[in-house]
């Protein structure tokens, strides 16, 4: 049986490891990153801004914990403004708050969305932008280009894994039992090969990226992306890597 080494925190790992299950394949649960609140910041005024982004169902959950344990007044201002969300999972956490976003593209990645959004939607305006600490500030950089104006604010900072899991991994790719590295964001992909410290990999071993993002990731430092989905989710995530291994 070929083996799927999972780079996502444990506790949104579990689902994706039942589908490659019901694929016939096997996983290894590697968290690259440790999410974890950042205990320093204050919910902005939201009236001062004419549109929220948020990128990952962390940035929502972190955002809107302490939005409802400090200021859950502010709520209310969060449902009438616009709200732009990067994947269909981060628009379903929202809408749970009462929360709806703009139009989700099938493709869902920063650039692709902020390709979507039309340019006078963007410039004179003032946009929060919700972050962890490993963001790429691709949206950023689309607003200021399109003179418009963002202020990023960091919610959740990116740890990396334990010296003895990642020992352990290593283990695991030096002796050949893993088939293929699966990252579903820039952070998990930059902290693999800082924990492993080395972008050389066994003969064999293919590299799966979850969206363009991640892939621009692995790119910028040096590997070649054999695998990327037509849609940038779990299922279709699942499926590219199915058929990849069998081929």
């Amino acid at each position: 049986m070929k083996t799927v080494l999972v780079t996502r925190p444990k506790d949104q790992a579990a689902s994706f490891v039942s589908m490659l299950e019901g694929y016939g394949l096997d996983s290894v649960v590697f968290p690259t990153i440790e999410i974890r609140p950042l205990p320093d910041w204050k919910v902005p005024s939201l009236e001062n801004f004419d549109g929220v982004f948020f990128t990952s169902t962390n940035s929502v959950k972190f955002f809107l914990e302490k939005l409802l344990n400090d200021e859950p007044e502010k709520l209310k201002t969060l449902q009438k403004i616009k709200v732009w969300a990067v994947g269909k999972t981060t628009g379903d956490d929202l809408v749970k708050h009462g929360i709806n976003t703009q139009s989700i593209a099938k493709v869902s990645d920063a650039v692709t969305m902020m390709e979507e959004i039309e340019s006078e939607t963007i410039a004179g305006h003032t946009f929060l932008f919700l972050r962890g600490s490993l963001s790429l500030g691709t949206i950023p950089d689309v607003i200021k280009k399109r003179g418009g104006t963002c202020v990023e604010l960091t919610v959740y900072e990116n740890l990396p894994p334990s010296l003895e899991e990642t020992a352990k991994v290593k283990t695991l790719l030096e002796s050949g039992s893993l088939s293929c590295l699966s990252f579903t964001s820039p952070s998990t992909a930059i902290n693999f090969f800082e924990a492993m410290g080395s972008t050389t990999l066994p003969a064999g071993v293919k590299i799966a990226a979850i969206g363009t993002t991640t892939a621009k990731a692995l790119k910028k430092i040096g590997l070649q992306v054999d695998i990327i989905p037509d849609s940038f989710d779990a299922l279709g995530f699942a499926k590219a890597i199915a058929e990849a291994m069998e081929s």
